[in-house]
């Protein structure tokens, strides 16, 4: 990773996500920021294909090309998804294309897919705090378990009203109680596993409001008019 961004042309969408979209961040946070762009149309035909994702530091910044980003929602990533349901003020760039993508964002969703994803995120954070033992930690440590607290925490709420209703709240309405579970959980990492065992029941005894499958019809359309947008552009430079 460098320390800046290199130049990345054509980006379609990008904002603020992670600890400060979701109301968690504190004064020594790292701002964190992502984002699609398009690669040059003519390069994905040619031997060696371009970059899908550029990650970097100081901005921590990540990019994915158009089409891994859609590939990677359709999968139900929670980190990548929560682009298109960022509060307005959150994004820092929208273009025509990236607002066609946040009018498309259901489409990305199927009920198994965001299930399996978003309780397998939390599953993980679960395993991380339980694999650390019962608490006598170092304050750099106990701080790394209540950050895996709040994100399992947060991974089951948002997954499961993403489940249940089809909507994906980013920003927490009481940032403080996943503060609250995070010093508990620092405390002693079994304390997570009532919170998970709960969410696994709701999301067995609710009927999702998903599909079974996503749609990929408008995701394959976007992305069809994403490469004619930048082959027609690339040509009319080269024209002129």
């Amino acid at each position: 990773m460098s320390a800046s961004a290199p130049p990345t042309p054509h980006v379609l969408l990008s904002g603020v996500v992670g600890s400060t979209a979701y109301g968690l961040a504190h004064a020594g946070s790292d701002i964190d920021r992502l984002g699609v762009f398009a690669a040059p149309t003519e390069e994905l035909v040619g031997l060696h294909r371009p970059r899908e994702s550029h990650v970097t530091t100081r901005p921590d910044r990540t990019l994915h090309e158009a089409a891994k980003w859609a590939r990677l929602a359709l999968s139900g990533n929670p980190t990548v998804l929560e682009l298109a349901w960022l509060p307005d003020e959150l994004y820092e760039v929208r273009t025509p294309l990236g607002d066609e993508l946040i009018a498309i964002r259901e489409a990305f969703l199927s009920a198994h897919r965001v299930r399996a994803a978003y309780l397998g995120y939390a599953t993980q954070q679960f395993r991380r705090l339980y694999e650390r033992g019962d608490g006598a930690l170092s304050a750099e440590v106990r701080e790394r378990t209540a950050k895996h607290a709040r994100h399992l925490k947060r991974l089951c709420h948002q997954g499961y009203t993403l489940y249940a209703t089809g909507e994906l709240p980013v920003r927490l309405e009481d940032p403080e109680e996943y503060r609250a579970f995070g010093r508990e959980v620092a405390r002693d990492g079994m304390a997570a596993l009532p919170l998970l065992r709960h969410y696994e029941h709701a999301f067995d005894t609710t009927v999702s409001v998903l599909p079974d499958a996503p749609d990929e019809r408008p995701v394959e359309a976007w992305l069809r008019r994403v490469r004619r947008a930048f082959y027609d552009r690339e040509q009319q430079a080269a024209a002129s």
